[in-house]
């Protein structure tokens, strides 16, 4: 700790101090951990600096995996219901999300960077049929949309939205029936498909009003790392896309390995990144910000609690890393596309428009971009073909 100031010593010691009770935890050392716990509750705030607010929400996390293992309270349906509340919650603009999108520079970097990757593989396409794995409020569909209204050459007769889920068909009906409202605005042919089925197994081709004179494409931001936990229904999910044979899928993942087995591990690596991005929002927002404030006790605590105190199929949250995905993808025939020189452009762009935009890096890893805060990566976005 030579050369730390007062603040950074205190800093320190309360992450070991949280790192020691997860230690423990790993070893099945209640007790121990309780105690430890009690500490980081003494120095941890929600409303403090960025160390202390991380380690509050970690410290809670751990108080619910310790309360599952020794019997305090049941783990039984701990996580599906959180994780269909939090998928509720991101289907509808709400405050919250409107701030931290406009905040905070990672997610437009990966839209913008990802419809531009979109755009140039439908250039010379009349009809376009976009398959949207996430749609959520649909901030994404408004930048392709957009464009190929004002594109001159090859103007688009059709442009198809179909958005595909598990649940809540009437708020992604909403989100179409804006985006139609968007669509006239603007004088652009557009048609919004629904396709929810209850399993993903489920899931086939048929179901998507394929034409032969369409031009595919698939959009999967930050949806297929919600299928690790169900291996079989990513591999049903993946096997239909490769059926269809879109000219492009473009992928848009959290670049973090928070799936080790090993709880003590994947505890490190979700503080490591969380920790991040506590800072990011240190530097972004206020700290008395009630949207930062909402950000992290409510999405960011979501994610944390899943990963550190649900198990099994309940643990959602298993983010892994580009490399990963690079293995999985193989398996089905695909191959990495090179992101364009203007789909590099405008992730830039984006950044210099976000007060904080210095400190978001922008890095290459073969041939997708990856965003960091202060080079800690953070997001992966890349682009496939089918061979």
């Amino acid at each position: 700790f030579f050369g730390l100031s007062d603040k950074e010593m205190k800093d320190a010691e309360l992450v070991q101090f949280l790192l020691a009770s997860a230690e423990k935890v790993g070893q099945q050392q209640f007790d121990r951990a309780s105690k430890l716990l009690n500490r980081c509750d003494e120095l941890s705030s929600n409303t403090g600096n960025p160390v202390q607010r991380v380690v509050y929400y970690f410290s809670e996390a751990l108080r619910e995996k310790i309360d599952q293992e020794t019997g305090r309270i049941r783990s039984k349906g701990f996580g599906k219901k959180q994780s269909l509340d939090f998928q509720e919650a991101m289907m509808r603009p709400n405050p919250t999300i409107i701030a931290f999108y406009q905040e905070v520079p990672f997610y437009q970097v990966n839209q913008f960077s990802g419809m531009q990757a979109i755009l140039e593989s439908v250039a010379e396409a009349r009809k376009v049929h976009i398959i949207d794995l996430e749609i959520r409020n649909g901030t994404h569909c408004t930048i392709l949309m957009q464009a190929l209204a004002a594109r001159c050459e090859c103007p688009v007769e059709l442009l198809k939205i179909t958005a595909v889920g598990t649940n809540s068909k009437p708020k992604i009906e909403e989100t179409g029936k804006r985006l139609l409202s968007f669509a006239q605005s603007m004088n652009l042919p557009f048609t919004f498909n629904v396709v929810v089925v209850s399993d993903m197994l489920d899931l086939n081709e048929d179901l998507f009003d394929l034409e032969a004179e369409e031009t595919v494409a698939v959009y999967s931001p930050y949806f297929l790392m919600t299928m690790i936990a169900r291996p079989d229904r990513l591999e049903c999910l993946m096997r239909m896309i490769r059926n269809i044979k879109p000219c492009i899928m473009v992928v848009g993942e959290v670049e973090a390995n928070h799936n080790s087995p090993v709880f003590v591990n994947r505890f490190v690596e979700a503080l490591f990144f969380y920790g991040t991005f506590f800072d990011c929002l240190e530097d972004c927002m206020d700290r008395n910000n009630l949207n930062r404030r909402t950000s992290e006790s409510v999405y960011f605590f979501h994610a944390i609690q899943n990963i550190v105190a649900a198990e099994g199929e309940e643990r959602t949250i298993r983010h892994v890393n580009i490399n990963i995905w690079r293995a999985f993808f193989a398996r089905f025939g695909m191959t990495e596309i090179e992101l364009s020189m203007s789909s590099l452009y405008q992730a830039s762009l984006v950044v210099k428009n976000f007060a904080c935009g210095s400190s978001c890096t922008l890095d290459m890893d073969g041939k997708s971009l990856i965003i960091g805060w202060k080079g800690t990566p953070l997001f992966s976005l890349s682009a496939w073909k089918f061979l």
